[in-house]
């Protein structure tokens, strides 16, 4: 089954899910540089269904030590700004972001890229700055990545696609 495939419908039991993400090649970190507009993928997963319900655009490297990890639309969809993982998600927040914004947003960045060792594999990893968390990627072409989140407790990886968006709204 491809990324593609899967894509159709959003779908995918996590062990095919796994499967996937094992098959396809590593990625280097500066391939992840830009603006990546995100897509969860449904394997079951107690977080599926989160990121979409509040607004979540994707993702920003702008650098190795310069990442946005989670970028969510204003409330009109016209742009799009950074959240501070440790406010999201808020209890208060029950749908798009949009009168919460200011108890969530951050100027600064959360996150780092560095290479790391996963299920066998030398692949771009996003590092959360203050949760025990890895977002690993693995390439489906130039401009589309497979994640999968890896939190320490977490019992099952969490899955995501991002695509480049060269005309991504700015934070």
């Amino acid at each position: 089954m491809t990324l593609e495939e899967v894509l159709k419908t959003g779908r995918i039991r996590g062990e095919a899910a796994l499967t996937l993400f094992d098959s396809l090649p590593t990625v280097d970190l500066s391939s992840m540089r830009g603006t990546w507009k995100g897509m969860e993928l449904r394997t079951g997963h107690p977080m599926d269904g989160m990121l979409s319900a509040t607004g979540w655009y994707g993702k920003q490297f702008l650098d190795e030590e310069r990442v946005h990890p989670l970028l969510f639309f204003t409330e009109d969809r016209a742009s799009v700004f950074p959240v501070n993982p440790r406010k999201w998600p808020s209890p208060a927040i029950r749908g798009p972001l949009g009168p919460h914004r200011a108890e969530v947003e951050t100027d600064q960045f959360k996150a780092r890229l560095r290479m790391t060792e996963y299920r066998g594999k030398l692949s771009a990893t996003m590092i959360y700055d203050d949760w025990p968390t890895l977002d690993v990627f693995r390439k489906a072409d130039g401009d589309t990545v497979l994640g999968l989140m890896d939190a320490r407790g977490m019992v099952a990886p969490y899955f995501f696609v991002l695509r480049r968006d060269a005309g991504a709204p700015t934070p």
